[in-house]
């Protein structure tokens, strides 16, 4: 449709309260731009801390349940954080699990994407789990995000990255380490880029 995403999340805004069967109808579009609007609906709709425990569950049970509407990358990144990690924040986190042995990237993505609203509260162990379970994926999109997520655990908690480089650094793909070890000192960097040199050969 050729629609900026600045245009579509303001308008996006506007229709917070949308009913739940509306936002499914909205995800079975066949224009992006629609689906990466309504996503955008759900996800400031669980930021918003007025929003009732009744509302983020049946946001995040048709998260769930239409997951086959949500399959690319950037609906996954807009939406996935608040309305699935926000709602299991101080619930069973199985799902996420479950979702990490999905044979469906956006599914894989979702498990460990959701882990960044654990990490803002400092609840990091998630993470670094699901990581292990996605650490060699053969999807650059689900190796970009492992790598980026616990690059983003690693400021709040350097040593479990350290940890978890140490562990994987000699087998996890290259894009996984490039983007985990982003934020390190030079010397750290050059260190766990020489253990990965043996996976690139």
């Amino acid at each position: 449709m050729g629609v900026p995403k600045g245009k579509v999340f303001a308008l996006a805004k506007e229709f917070m309260s949308m009913p739940v069967d509306e936002i499914e109808k909205l995800l079975e579009s066949p224009f992006h731009e629609a689906r990466v609007g309504v996503v955008g609906i759900m996800d400031f709709e669980a930021r918003n801390k007025k929003t009732p425990n009744t509302r983020r569950k049946e946001l995040f049970d048709l998260y769930i349940h239409r997951h086959d509407l949500i399959t690319t990358w950037d609906l996954v990144d807009r939406s996935a954080p608040y309305v699935v990690g926000g709602y299991l924040f101080d619930k069973s986190r199985e799902i996420l699990y479950e979702l990490a042995r999905s044979t469906n990237m956006a599914e894989r993505r979702t498990a460990i994407v959701s882990t960044y609203f654990f990490i803002r509260q400092n609840d990091l162990d998630d993470t670094f789990k699901i990581a292990e379970l996605l650490v060699n994926d053969n999807d650059k999109m689900i190796q970009m995000a492992v790598g980026g997520w616990i690059r983003e655990a690693g400021k709040k908690d350097v040593q479990k990255l350290l940890s978890f480089l140490e562990k994987y650094a000699a087998t996890m793909p290259r894009v996984t380490l490039r983007y985990a070890i982003e934020h390190l000192d030079r010397a750290k960097k050059e260190l766990y880029m020489n253990m990965g040199k043996k996976k690139a050969k």
